[in-house]
């Protein structure tokens, strides 16, 4: 039994999960900011359903219509329907299932939130035909993560969201688009040879590795300046600031990797880098919304 559930969440790369559901329960305790952060147990267990659900299915759908190109691919040949581990008949019953659990989730969430789950549902899965006709399948990627902390404010809000609430999601996706297409772009460099020799599309195929890597810089220089003025739109403080310059250490030791080391280095920069650049950013907003501030400064207000 173990065995097979460790085959399903390899199949979905369930550890990749780290990438958006910090940002999303991030989202959410900005969102519940008057109650400390805290939505209620329903209500986040049902976001963390929806999360798990919506991303599960966008990832059984990507492997489903990418199954000829992985098993040409050297990188990919070993996965999972390439090599048979995983029927196709499976991992459409397990899309399918992922699908409808995300839609239920979002119906006992709120009204607002099980309107727009068939638009989310489609733009998470479209993403995975884009690198057959659009050099900017990055963009669609970030788009598809975006709708996580969306989503997870609006599941708290509902229609009650203010004009400032609309400005702050809108700045915090904005914040994730940046941050994927950057290293989207940086893991693209695995496969610079094989989506070119089999017309699939990428900014690393269209302008080169160098100016491809270029443009990730300048994605994620942007990211930056974008996640400063997020933490000035939540009137946060000490521990964000804290929080925001490991985040750019770490975004300038993922591209100094991927210019002076091997492509076999690029794993570290996407996935361990990544993911601790996501968690720190859900820890420096938890510290801001449940601490005001953190513990620090009420110390020393306390003290002073």
């Amino acid at each position: 039994m173990l065995t097979a559930v460790a085959k399903w969440l390899s199949f979905v790369r369930f550890s990749h999960t780290l990438f958006a559901l910090p940002f999303a329960l991030a989202a959410m305790a900005i969102a519940a900011r008057e109650n400390r952060g805290w939505p209620g147990w329903r209500k986040f267990g049902l976001i963390l359903a929806a999360m798990v659900c919506a991303r599960t299915c966008a990832m059984a759908f990507n492997r489903i219509v990418d199954r000829r190109f992985d098993a040409l691919n050297p990188r990919t040949a070993g996965r999972h329907l390439p090599t048979g581990q995983i029927s196709l008949a499976g991992a459409v019953i397990l899309c399918a299932l992922a699908g409808a659990g995300l839609v239920a989730a979002s119906f006992l969430v709120n009204p607002l939130c099980f309107y727009l789950s068939p638009v989310a549902l489609v733009l998470i899965c479209f993403y995975s035909l884009t690198k057959r006709f659009t050099d900017y399948t990055h963009v669609f990627l970030g788009l598809a993560l975006a709708l996580a902390p969306v989503g997870a404010w609006l599941a708290v809000k509902g229609a009650a969201v203010t004009v400032l609430d609309v400005l702050q999601m809108t700045v915090l996706a904005a914040v994730v688009v940046l941050w994927l297409v950057g290293f989207d772009i940086i893991y693209a460099l695995q496969d610079y040879e094989f989506d070119r020799a089999h017309g699939l599309h990428s900014l690393v195929v269209a302008w080169g590795p160098k100016n491809a890597l270029q443009a990730a810089f300048l994605s994620h220089l942007v990211m930056c300046g974008l996640l400063l003025v997020f933490g000035l739109l939540c009137r946060f403080r000490v521990a964000y600031l804290v929080g925001w310059m490991l985040i750019v250490g770490c975004i300038v030791l993922e591209h100094w990797i991927a210019r002076r080391r091997s492509l076999k280095w690029i794993d570290v920069a996407f996935f361990r880098l990544n993911a601790v650049i996501s968690v720190i950013f859900l820890i420096v907003v938890l510290a801001e919304v449940i601490f005001r501030g953190g513990f620090w400064l009420r110390w020393a207000a306390a003290t002073s």
